[in-house]
């Protein structure tokens, strides 16, 4: 039917268009609202999907020809809230909260020493922290829910903190932080470790997550939070995978954990590889022990020998955790555990 010139002047009157106007606005302000809600329910997990790649700062030299390279620093295993009685231990070791804190804060104080050292002018972009999951012991055996110094909520809380300091104080001597994130098996809180959902119930996926709505506003701090248990991630030319480790079993005495390791790693490159997702060097923690080689990079702890490893009759190792450098050009550089 044919529009009179009535209608024509009605839907053109000046009144009846604001009207409009003003409907829509309020629709497209529903939405946004409804779209911050979704958000704020789903964490950060959108925000990590766009994220599945480094920062340019991590990919691309920086003009500058007399930077080392990018440093990173893989933290993982630190078993917060566990004890280990020196007196179970020989004397060879102690560890609760108060340890554990000094010791992170030691790392995190050395490792800026060493990369002072290595360059006097700081030339670096930025610097990578790998967080490789064990961040709580967890209440996972009836051992440590009998022995923890505290439960497990108060220990997310305490090192959810003691995190958010250490970054801080990275991102002011670096410049730049990128964080890649994967979780232990310690940090479940299920009774075994789930391969559905495996982050959605970790307490270290948990934390992350507060790190990065803590860090939201700060442009100097970048995460990528993975929804499986693997993250792929660039320095340079050099493609890093990072993995908790605890899929790996078996071993030996005599070559400890090198065994299930390389057949790992083995098995995990096929896979990748059959999809395009081809990387150089896997990082992983779990085994306590640090072991770093070309294509495999093996992350101390920081709570070092305990009562389990005493009688496992496993070599002692001192608390440490691996920094090294990855050079545009030659890749891996200086190591500095």
């Amino acid at each position: 039917m044919a529009k009179t010139l009535a209608d024509f002047k009605a839907a053109h009157d000046p009144e009846t268009i604001i009207t409009q106007l003003r409907a829509e606005l309020t629709e497209a302000r529903s939405r946004a609202s409804l779209e911050d809600s979704l958000m704020a329910l789903i964490g950060n997990a959108a925000e990590s999907a766009k994220l599945a790649k480094p920062p340019e700062w991590v990919i691309k030299p920086q003009a500058d020809h007399g930077s080392p390279g990018v440093p990173t620093l893989f933290l993982s295993d630190l078993h917060w809230g566990e004890v280990v009685d020196s007196e179970q231990v020989n004397g060879m070791n102690a560890y609760d909260l108060a340890i554990a804190r000094k010791r992170l804060r030691h790392t995190v104080e050395t490792a800026i020493k060493l990369c002072a050292i290595l360059d006097g002018k700081m030339r670096y972009p930025g610097i990578v922290v790998a967080l490789g999951g064990d961040g709580v012991s967890g209440n996972i055996h009836d051992e440590l829910i009998a022995t923890n110094e505290q439960n497990i909520m108060p220990v997310v809380l305490d090192l959810f903190e003691h995190l958010a300091a250490v970054i801080k104080s990275l991102a002011d001597a670096f410049g730049k932080v990128f964080l890649p994130c994967v979780s232990g098996n310690h940090g479940r809180d299920t009774r075994k470790t789930w391969s559905k959902d495996r982050n959605y119930t970790s307490f270290d996926w948990l934390i992350y997550q507060f790190l990065a709505r803590h860090f939201a506003g700060d442009k100097r701090i970048t995460f990528y939070i993975p929804a499986g248990s693997d993250a792929h991630f660039s320095i340079y030319q050099t493609r890093y995978l990072l993995t908790h480790g605890d899929q790996f079993k078996a071993g030996d005495s005599i070559i400890g954990p090198l065994g299930p390791l390389a057949r790992g790693r083995q098995k995990k490159l096929a896979r990748d590889a059959s999809v395009g997702k081809e990387w150089d060097v896997m990082l992983a923690g779990h085994f306590h022990t640090y072991i770093h080689m070309p294509s495999m990079i093996v992350n101390g702890s920081l709570k070092s020998a305990d009562e389990w490893s005493m009688q496992q009759n496993f070599p002692y190792e001192p608390a440490q955790q691996a920094l090294w450098i990855t050079h545009p050009r030659y890749g891996q550089t200086f190591r500095m555990p």
